[in-house]
């Protein structure tokens, strides 16, 4: 008999062979081909490029344009819809960044430069030139593929919102003519075929096909460059220039960051030395998965470090292989070579995901005690390498759907840190303090708040999109985990991404799954928490407990009339032990006081410790229990497991009898305001 250790070891082993036997997709339905040239222009802050791009039409509709994206042209002036969601007033002449496609052409050399036209799809804003069209002479059929060939210039700002320049450094992100996405009807629940390509938005990201990309970077010799993709060779050109080329397959971007002062540092993630046989089979029992679907792959880590935060290094090491592993373990095995994170300079250039590269972010400030116990650099690597698979992989449309991707990344951060962390203390052990991620995301929940839906455009809420894409939609996550069961949720999870890998989901996907895998319907808690606008919100709005009332007058009693039963053979006072009554009665009012409805469980206990739960199906707007028992009530409880994570108040859950509630709700104000001020500190230096 072969022991079980050994029997692991034989299957880890089979990971260094090719192919997996999981069921994971293991490359993209290629729509587009990208081969970029660019040459970067130090002096000027410019970008020169040449652009061959070829797509493939996805639908059974012939298309007679095409449609790019020009990121870059949002910080072309004060007019941009970017700029006047920002209500932009001022700005120095270095702030401005803008794109130019100098000539567009066929394969065959047919000029399309004079079929150009600036679209506004979302606003109507004419001074916006963030979106692109171009008609062709000839349609692509169905399945049919177009070349087309551009030249283009593009000046980087002054670093903002990932993009620019600081301090001689580049940061080159959203920086080329890029297709947006021709979706067939039928996709996303799309009723025609056409082009999903929205203007730049202050609070939108990004959503692009996947594809191919090979791109040559020229950057003065002596600055070091990181950027998505591996490294395929670098060459010498003489002039104190020198030409990386990176490639990648199955991706839908590229970002590259060039620096003289950068410091390149190498490390390994390995699937057999950092993933211990433990790990693998709890892994396999959570997802009722054999091992041998579960095997992770070796990575390449590169660290593109500011030489100032290298004693952080192992910091962010640390922090990505954690999110390798069991971002890898628990949805899919990441599939690429490398894994580019970078040190930003700025403040502007922290906290971003393209594929196979990640800007992460800390400070000096982080390597000194107590500083060094707040896990800002460690939450940020997490959260940025989760996004390799939710938005990387799993490829929403992050302008109409955000919370596809930050929502579900939020919770898989807060799970990842608690892994790495412990349940406490996973964010900040600080002076005392102990929170971990999901208390700072609880924070932000409070009774006062309006609710918006979080299932519309990224650029439509009326304010708090970091609210309604990242908060709201982990809480909802968190909720329905604890009301099906931390295996369930697993499963609901990885069954989502292995079926969307490489593709383009639509929330009602992940809903379908979710029905799918609990095995009930759903869309009666979607409705709320996603695309609804209620708060949830249970109080024990009142308690009593008070002697049972003693059968007083004549009562049928097995067929005989029987007066005042409850004194028969009761002891004279002078005689009786104890006056005490036998039963109490408790009442116990729960109030619903949010337009959201979620089943609870009431807890009622009791002074000589015994405890009762009571189920209400939350529907209601109050209800009231009652609980005949032998002792008073000490005190009763909504929700005491804390199933709704999305509830606003839950200083409201819980009652006793006889307290004074006032000098805690006090102290809590204080320490909240606290709390808040501490984290906005933290993002500041950060």
């Amino acid at each position: 008999m072969i022991k079980p250790k050994i029997i692991f070891l034989a299957v880890l082993a089979a990971s260094c062979l090719p192919g997996f036997a999981d069921k994971l997709p293991d490359r993209a339905e290629k729509a587009v081909d990208y081969q970029i040239k660019v040459r970067l222009d130090v002096k000027a802050k410019q970008l020169n490029g040449q652009e061959r791009i070829t797509w493939r039409n996805p639908s059974q509709n012939s298309v007679g344009d095409l449609w790019f994206h020009l990121y870059l042209n949002a910080f072309k002036n004060s007019r941009s819809t970017f700029n006047k969601s920002r209500r932009l007033v001022s700005a120095k002449d270095s702030s401005w960044g803008w794109v130019d496609i100098v000539s567009m052409t066929l394969e065959n050399g047919t000029d399309l430069t004079k079929a150009m036209t600036f679209e506004q799809p979302d606003d109507g804003n004419r001074d916006d030139q963030t979106v692109l069209r171009v008609g062709l002479p000839q349609p692509v059929p169905p399945g049919g593929e177009v070349t087309v060939r551009l030249v283009f210039r593009a000046q980087l700002p002054d670093l903002r919102v990932r993009t620019g320049h600081a301090k001689g450094t580049f940061m080159v992100a959203q920086w080329f003519p890029k297709l947006g996405v021709y979706e067939p009807a039928g996709m996303r629940g799309r009723e025609t075929g056409g082009w999903n390509c929205h203007q730049f938005h202050p609070n939108s990201e990004f959503y692009a096909d996947f594809g191919r990309y090979s791109v040559e970077m020229t950057v003065p010799s002596s600055f070091r460059l990181g950027a998505t993709g591996r490294l395929r060779s670098k060459r010498d050109n003489g002039k104190g220039e020198s030409t990386y080329l990176h490639e990648e397959d199955n991706i839908h971007d590229f970002a590259w960051t060039a620096g003289p002062d950068y410091v390149l540092v190498k490390r390994k993630f390995s699937g057999r030395a950092d993933v211990t046989g433990q790990e693998y089979r709890q892994a396999s029992e959570l997802l009722d998965r054999p091992v041998d679907e579960l095997l992770l792959s070796d990575v390449e880590m590169i660290f593109v470090m500011q030489p100032g935060h290298l004693d952080q290094l192992p910091r962010y090491e640390g922090a990505a292989k954690l999110a390798l592993k069991w971002y890898g373990l628990w949805y899919g095995r990441y599939p690429y070579q490398t894994l580019t994170v970078v040190d930003p300079v700025g403040q502007g250039g922290g906290g971003m995901e393209y594929p196979t590269l990640i800007t992460a972010g800390t400070t000096a400030l982080f390597a000194y005690r107590p500083f060094d116990r707040i896990r800002f650099p460690e939450m940020v690597t997490v959260h940025e390498a989760g996004h390799e698979w939710w938005y990387g992989m799993v490829g929403n449309n992050e302008f109409e759907e955000a919370w596809l991707d930050e929502g579900i990344n939020s919770y898989s951060t807060g799970r990842v840190m608690e892994k790495g962390y412990g349940k406490r203390g996973t964010m900040i052990q600080f002076l005392g303090l102990d929170l971990n991620e999901l208390d700072t995301i609880r924070m932000q929940n409070f009774p006062s708040r309006v609710y918006d839906k979080s299932l519309q455009p990224a650029w439509s809420y009326q304010s708090g999109y970091s609210f309604y894409s990242y908060t709201k939609p982990e809480l909802m996550l968190r909720t329905l985990e604890n009301y099906l069961g931390q295996r369930t949720m697993a499963r609901i999870m990885r069954t989502f991404h292995e079926r969307w890998r490489f593709k383009h989901p639509a929330s009602q996907d992940f809903i379908a799954v979710a029905n799918e895998i609990a095995g009930r319907d759903l869309n009666w808690f979607f409705d709320q928490a996603l695309k609804g606008t209620g708060i949830y919100d249970y109080e024990i709005a009142g308690v009593s407990t008070y002697p049972v009332p003693k059968r007083l007058g004549l009562f049928d009693e097995k067929g005989k009339k029987v007066l005042n039963p409850d004194k028969k053979g009761e002891k004279s006072p002078k005689d009786s032990p104890s006056s005490k009554p036998e039963v109490y009665r408790s009442d116990v009012l729960v109030q619903r006081n949010g337009e959201a409805q979620f089943p609870i469980d009431v807890l009622l206990v009791f002074e000589d410790g015994h405890q009762v739960v009571k189920h209400w199906d939350g529907k209601s707007r109050w209800t009231r229990l009652s609980v005949d028992y032998k002792s008073r009530l000490a005190r009763a409880e909504a929700d005491p497991n804390r199933q709704i994570e999305l509830d606003v108040n839950w200083a409201n859950n819980s009652r006793r009898m006889s307290s004074d509630s006032r000098p805690a709700v006090k102290l809590a104000s204080h320490v909240l305001y606290w709390l808040q001020g501490m984290l906005a500190f933290i993002g500041l230096v950060a």
